[in-house]
This record gives C-alpha cells, sequence and structure tokens, in this order.
C-alpha cells in the first residue's frame, strides 16, 4: 500500500514547499485537489500540467490522483435542473480526468457535496437520473485518459445523494463502465455506514467496485486522533491484497496542518510495519 497525502492539508504552503515536507516525512505521493493549483483548474494546459508534474516528481513523490473535483470553478452542479449548467460541470469533469493523467495520476475522487445536492423542485429520482447520465459521460472520458472515476459515496450531514458504498455501487453497477468504480471514505463511512470499516472492506473489495481508499476519522481530523482504530482496517486491506494508494484526508487539522501530516503518516507507517504479512 502506498501512502498519499491531500495536499490541501498543507494549503498554506507553495507546491513544492508540500512537496518536499510531505517527502521528508515519509509519504509516497499528493492526492491533489484542483482548486489548490488554479482558480480555473479547468484550464490548466498540458504545458502547465507537466511542470506541475516535474515538481511533485522532483521531490521523490507522485500525484497519485485528483479529489474535491468541483470546488473551482464556482457555479458547477451535476444535479442542477439547468442543462447549460450540467453541461458545463461535464466538461470540467472530463478536463479534470486528463488533467489526471497528465499529472501522472491513476484516479479521481469525486466528492463535492455542495455540487451534487438536490434542488428543491426536484424528486431523488430525478438528481440520480442527472448523476447518473453525467457519470456515464465522465466514465468515457476516464478510459480516453486511462484514468478510474470514483464516486464518493457522503454522509448525509453533507448531501442526500449517494451516502452508502451499496448505494454507489449500484450506480456504478447500472452505468457498468470498466473505468467508473467507487471508494471507501474512512470518516464518511464511519458516520453512516452500519457496517464498520474492516466489514465493509470485506464486503465490498472483493467485488473489483472499490478502486481507492481515504483514512480519517469521523471526527475529520487525521486517522488515529479519534476513537476509529485504524490497525484492523489496514489488517483488512491486506488481507484482501490491496496494493492501491490510501490518502490521509483530515479536514480539521490538529494541531495544524503540518502536524496533522506528521502524525498520520507515522502513525499508519507503524500500523504497517506491525501488521503481519500475509501468506
Amino acid at each position: 500500500m502506498h501512502i498519499a497525502l491531500c495536499n490541501e492539508v498543507l494549503g498554506d504552503m507553495s507546491l513544492e514547499q508540500q512537496c518536499e515536507y510531505a517527502a521528508r516525512l515519509g509519504y509516497d505521493g499528493l492526492e491533489i485537489a484542483p482548486f489548490t493549483l488554479a482558480d480555473a483548474p479547468e484550464t490548466i494546459s498540458t504545458a502547465e500540467a507537466a511542470r506541475i508534474r516535474r515538481t511533485v516528481q522532483a521531490s521523490g513523490l507522485r500525484v497519485t490522483g485528483l479529489h474535491w473535483l468541483l470546488v473551482k470553478p464556482e457555479g458547477l452542479s451535476l444535479t442542477d435542473p439547468d442543462a447549460a449548467v450540467r453541461a458545463r460541470t461535464i466538461g470540467v469533469m472530463a478536463r479534470m480526468t486528463a488533467l489526471c493523467a497528465e499529472l501522472g495520476g491513476t484516479v479521481l475522487v469525486h466528492g463535492s457535496p455542495k455540487q451534487r445536492q438536490i434542488a428543491p423542485s426536484d424528486t431523488h429520482a430525478v438528481a440520480l437520473a442527472r448523476v447518473h447520465d453525467g457519470l456515464a459521460k465522465v466514465a468515457r472520458a476516464a478510459a480516453d485518459a486511462g484514468v478510474i472515476y470514483c464516486i464518493e459515496p457522503l454522509s448525509r450531514r453533507e448531501t442526500a445523494m449517494l451516502n452508502t458504498v451499496a448505494e454507489a455501487a449500484e450506480l456504478v453497477r447500472a452505468i457498468d463502465h470498466p473505468h467508473l468504480r467507487t471508494m471507501i471514505d474512512c470518516s464518511a463511512a464511519g458516520l453512516t455506514e452500519a457496517d464498520e470499516i474492516p466489514a465493509l472492506i470485506d464486503r465490498w473489495l472483493p467485488t473489483g467496485l472499490i478502486a481507492h481508499f481515504q483514512v480519517n476519522d469521523p471526527n475529520r481530523r487525521a486517522p488515529g486522533q479519534g476513537n476509529m482504530k485504524f490497525a484492523p482496517v489496514l489488517a483488512a486491506l491486506r488481507r484482501h491484497g490491496y496494493d492501491g494508494t490510501i490518502a490521509v484526508e483530515p479536514f480539521d487539522y490538529l494541531p495544524d496542518g503540518r502536524g496533522a501530516a506528521a502524525f498520520a503518516v507515522g502513525y499508519l507507517r507503524g500500523l504497517l510495519e506491525a501488521l503481519p504479512e500475509t501468506p
């Protein structure tokens, strides 16, 4: 397993400083939130993407993928009743798949709860149909770019649209495209799922529908800074042969971004080293 840091945790630092610091801490890569790169990340050119990729690689890291895809530009929504807004949003999503590939990443995480809310005039079914349509189109763009696009289940505190892995998996299966998957975010799952995270892994990882994993506590702090026990989580991932990325994504930085990043990687490395190797 590879450990990545979601780069907005170090958002008060330049990208170069983020890379140098994360590398010193022992991370393998950065999972980048595009809004940290530009106010209009969909306009980042191929040449600029190549420069960003070189910056990350110069520190010995790599870009593992992208997340928080629709924060900027403003005004995006995959569920908006206005077809023009939805078309613009899908265009940005498609561009993010290409940007991910240009940066060297392999997976995109579609969280962005504010951009998938159910409009007051709509039903859940209508909004879900719009999400289905948008993700089906973006899956084709992801295939062209050679990356995996993941729809992220989020807690009911954040959105009423796609709250559990089962709901996300049902949508992924309905679209039935190999470049569209789902993922597990420990904080969201800890707030919403009936199963504990290890049981969730045991149930869903063998299906092939889970392509990514984010680690954080339901209290929104870094792994190890709350009540969730991550040794059983990592043991379940290893038991099923997961060899992808686990991305550290706290939202409440304790004592600050630098401290949270340092604590998280030390905690996770310690747990991984203590786990028995699978036969």
